[in-house]
């Protein structure tokens, strides 16, 4: 695993062990109560904590191997995706406590999702690749919307959007330009896409990853030469990249 992957993987793991450290006190005051109210009480408390921190445990365990072997293994990928929505804000919080960057640990967190993605050797038709892209990709100062339609772009060669369009043309897959979560949502109901390229900071494809599991996606983080959300870029050959390894 590279060191952005090991990022993420240890405050999911930490995060796991302050998840067992609240339980244990839990049940431990709940101990020291000798009613029969509270020992039902202790029994219930702890058979939810064991198997949600059994199912927890897999899926690190899950993602760890997946990343080590390089092979997706099927039964776990519930329990992975459990353990990711259950614990990611926790090892956000846990990074704040360390004073690690909040965008360092969402980049980790698309990388271990980029290589979890590859091992699941997915191929599927390119009319069925979506490339989802925000609008800062395109100049501010143009005059062409192409948010409701990315043909509308001139290809005049400013921004990347004219290269996306291109490479839609050249593989056949589709393209969209979203201002925002709900435009993107949109698009993803519209075209029913089997996997998705996406393009976006390190908050938006954190969110955008979560929010269509388990459609496949593959996050390629744009560049802010002028801060975020202006004028932005993304390095074409990686988005290339991505579409040639959905389409095969």
């Amino acid at each position: 695993m590279a060191v952005k992957k090991r990022l993420f993987i240890g405050l999911i793991s930490g995060s796991m062990l302050l998840l067992l450290a609240l339980g244990g006190a839990t049940v431990y005051l709940f101990s020291h109560q000798d009613s029969l109210v509270n020992r039902i009480s202790l029994w219930g408390i702890g058979t939810v904590f064991a198997a949600l921190l059994l199912v927890v445990a897999s899926g690190i365990m899950g993602m760890v191997l997946t990343l080590w072997s390089a092979r997706s293994i099927s039964p776990l990928q519930g329990a992975i995706r459990i353990t990711i929505n259950l614990l990611f804000p926790l090892a956000l919080a846990l990074g704040r406590v360390f004073k690690i960057d909040r965008d360092a640990i969402r980049g980790s967190f698309v990388e271990v999702n980029n290589q979890m993605v590859r091992t699941r050797r997915i191929t599927v038709p390119p009319e069925k690749v979506l490339v989802l892209t925000p609008h800062c990709l395109q100049r501010a100062e143009c005059l062409h919307k192409v948010t409701n339609n990315v043909q509308n772009c001139k290809e005049c060669g400013l921004c990347p959007i004219g290269g996306l369009v291109e490479l839609s043309r050249r593989y056949g897959v589709k393209v969209a330009v979203a201002t925002g979560g709900t435009l993107a949502r949109r698009f993803v109901e519209q075209y029913r896409p089997r996997a998705i390229v996406a393009v976006a900071c390190e908050r938006d494809l954190t969110s955008g990853i979560q929010d269509t599991n388990p459609l496949p996606v593959l996050g390629v983080l744009n560049r802010r030469p002028h801060g975020p959300c202006f004028n932005t870029d993304v390095d074409l050959t990686k988005v290339e990249e991505a579409i040639r390894y959905f389409i095969g």
